[in-house]
């Protein structure tokens, strides 16, 4: 193997020239028009264009990516994860071509691919499988009774890919139908096959899942398990090896059926065996079912690296060109403990929302590990998933690997686009968390403190500080001092008032925060220390104080901030915690206030299906528009009660940001006769 062209793009692109780079291997990437400039570009020693930004033009098209191979002279093929790398007709297409594909065989991929059939090979295996339907029928009144008869909550799962595309959890019957057309369109737009399964739902489920490596002479081994429990909508968070609680029995009849599965097919290459746990009490040997088999590297790989101290993409290319496994299985230990946090472009106080933009700030903490496609400057865009970095600490206990990576969240910078950090902060803090009293239900459980705003008024004090006095962060200090540090752009302060001649300089400021325009009063106090200040209030923030707060150059706050400014936003972040704020120009609010209500696109993406028709009824909360971005469906819902007056897009339409979808009016008063 000379030269290697990976199939993707993103980190995992840039993790694979890594690895290939180390083994002297040239290395070829790929890129679309949305990619020109992207990190895995720039890294590689060759870069191939394949298309449009559209995935399906681009890194879905198996002809594509092999006469890429082919112009370049790569006589093998990575495909990471996501995308073609568990698509049979990539791996029959190299053989055809004469290239080598890093990865299991065709034969493989479809024993395990197809979730239904998956389950019904392990149950001949004697591995255990989660109670469902697993069948082809998909008649929707067929899957319906299904349900029933299993007893409700069911979850329905598309039957190919992962990453919990496809995927709904159904509490009653009445809502079945809804759930199950919106999990085939999402499987669908995400793997091209809309066909999915029924399994029985398992309350206090934790996911645990055990990485096994095949070479080509049959032997198989494990690398142990990771615990990738914390998950929201059924997509894994945090991820974590070893598993918390495992005991040595327990971990013995895991990896036992973990190998077995992998042997039942003839597996070789890098492969994951996921198992969904009883979580309703300490682990035990007969307490965990077989879900599917990843055919793939994992997103989560890094942390199976840290503890075993193997390089699974250096395995990976040597089982591609045939050598023996590296180790045996009495070779293999584990050292210490690892945990991983996925950094996404997204909105947790939105539901999760994927958010777009330029990362106007970008410094990763160099605490511990980062896997990242991203570089300042870069541009957050709707086709691809959001995944920015993926940042990993290792230490000798738990308890010392969650404190690492609590401080790499805190300690990295992002401005310019929303993200998850903050959120994962919180959530490698918890209580329960740090405990161990967890399951894949417990984001959702404490969702609220997850995402509490507590944080919010200081920030936003801050970022009205910095308006009223450009420069105010600009002058302290060094990053051990713990005082502000500031990056400033262009600055236009939006002032409703001037300066005061008499009497304390006082100043008023407008800003939007989310979808509010709210009104601030700003009055130059001192600190008790003698630290000049600003006294911020607002009346139309009732997070405020009462008496607001006073913000300094050096002492208000504990660690290191920072304060971006452009021509339209204001960009805060203080330790864990960040805020972005609008600055609209004058009498924007007002204007957009009085404006009559509907219904915007939270994000660009394209619309998969319309709830509604003009002269419909709707009700606060009611479903009109369901959009798909970043290969997730969102439901969007109208704010209040009112009348359908447009619908002002089609099926399969794309939509910009803050594009109107639907216009309501309000709903007539009933007739007095």
């Amino acid at each position: 193997m000379k030269s290697l062209l990976i199939a993707n793009r993103g980190e995992i692109a840039c993790r694979v020239i890594k690895s290939a780079r180390a083994r002297g291997i040239r290395t070829v990437a790929v890129y679309s028009d949305a990619d020109k400039r992207a990190l895995h570009v720039q890294l590689a020693d060759e870069a191939v264009f394949i298309g449009e930004s559209a995935a399906t033009q681009s890194y879905l098209s198996v002809e594509r990516i092999v006469n890429a191979a082919q112009a370049s002279g790569a006589d093998a093929i990575h495909p990471g994860y996501g995308f073609l790398s568990e698509n049979p007709a990539l791996v029959e297409a190299c053989e055809s071509a004469g290239i080598v594909f890093v990865g299991p065989s065709a034969q493989a991929m479809r024993a395990m691919g197809l979730k239904d059939a998956a389950k019904r090979l392990m149950e001949q295996a004697g591995v255990p499988v989660v109670p469902g339907y697993h069948g082809e029928s998909q008649e929707p009144s067929e899957l319906q009774a299904h349900a029933a008869r299993m007893g409700y909550p069911v979850l329905i799962k598309a039957r190919a890919g992962g990453g919990g595309k496809g995927m709904r959890k159904v509490d009653s019957a009445a809502d079945f139908q809804t759930a199950l057309q919106s999990a085939q369109r999402e499987a669908k737009a995400s793997f091209g096959d809309a066909c999915v399964l029924i399994e029985k739902y398992i309350l206090q489920p934790r996911h645990i899942e055990v990485q096994i490596f095949g070479d080509k002479q049959g032997n198989v081994v494990h690398l142990f398990e990771r615990d990738c429990s914390l998950q929201r909508r059924h997509q894994k968070v945090i991820e974590e090896a070893p598993a918390p609680g495992m005991s040595v029995a327990v971990r013995q009849a895991m990896t036992h059926a973990a190998v077995a599965a992998a042997k039942a097919i003839n597996y070789h290459g890098a492969g994951t065996v996921e198992f969904i746990v009883d979580g309703s009490q300490a682990l035990r040997a007969d307490g965990f079912w077989f879900m599917e088999m990843n055919t793939r590297l994992q997103v989560e790989h890094p942390v199976t690296e840290a503890i075993t101290g193997v390089d699974l993409v250096d395995w990976q290319l040597q089982i591609a060109a045939g050598f023996a496994l590296p180790l045996t299985q009495d070779q293999l230990h584990i050292k210490g403990h690892a945990v991983e946090a996925r950094l996404y472009a997204e909105n947790p106080q939105a539901g999760f929302l994927p958010a777009t933009g330029k990362l106007e700030r970008l410094a990763f903490s160099s605490a511990g590990r980062v896997d990242t496609g991203v570089v300042q400057g870069d541009e957050v865009l709707s086709f691809y998933d959001p995944l920015l970095a993926k940042l990993i600490a290792h230490a000798d206990t738990r308890t010392c690997a969650f404190s690492q990576l609590s401080s790499q969240l805190a300690d990295s910078v992002v401005m310019g686009t929303q993200t998850n950090r903050e959120f994962l902060w919180q959530l490698v803090s918890h209580p329960g968390v740090l405990a161990c009293e967890f399951d894949t239900n417990f984001i959702d459980v404490h969702l609220d403190e997850l995402t509490n705003n507590a944080h919010v008024p200081m920030l936003v004090a801050m970022a009205c500080a910095e308006l009223a006095a450009p420069g105010f962060f600009a002058t302290d200090t060094d990053s051990s001092g713990g005082f502000m540090h500031h990056v400033q752009t262009r600055c236009i302060a939006q002032a409703l008032g001037a300066w005061q001649l008499w009497g304390p300089v006082s100043r008023k400021l407008r800003l939007q925060i989310e979808e509010d325009y709210l009104t601030f009063t700003l009055q130059q106090e001192s600190a008790a220390d003698g630290a000049k200040g600003w006294r911020v209030r607002s009346t139309d923030m009732p997070e405020f104080p009462v008496k607001g707060v006073l913000i300094t150059g050096r002492a208000s706050l504990s660690g290191n901030a920072q304060v971006l400014v452009d021509d339209q936003r204001v960009h805060v972040q203080h330790g864990p915690f960040a805020i972005t704020v609008n600055k609209p120009a004058i009498g924007q609010g007002e204007a957009i206030a009085s404006a009559v209500d509907s219904v915007s696109s939270p994000m660009p993406g394209r619309v998969v299906a319309i709830h509604c028709a003009i002269g419909d009824s709707v009700k606060a909360g009611q479903p009109v528009i369901s959009v798909e971005a970043m290969k997730m469906e969102q439901e969007l819902c109208s704010s209040r009660d009112g009348v359908i007056e447009l619908v002002a897009v089609q099926v399969g339409e794309q939509v910009s940001s803050g594009g109107e979808l639907v216009r309501l009016k309000a709903m007539s008063a009933p007739d007095a006769t």
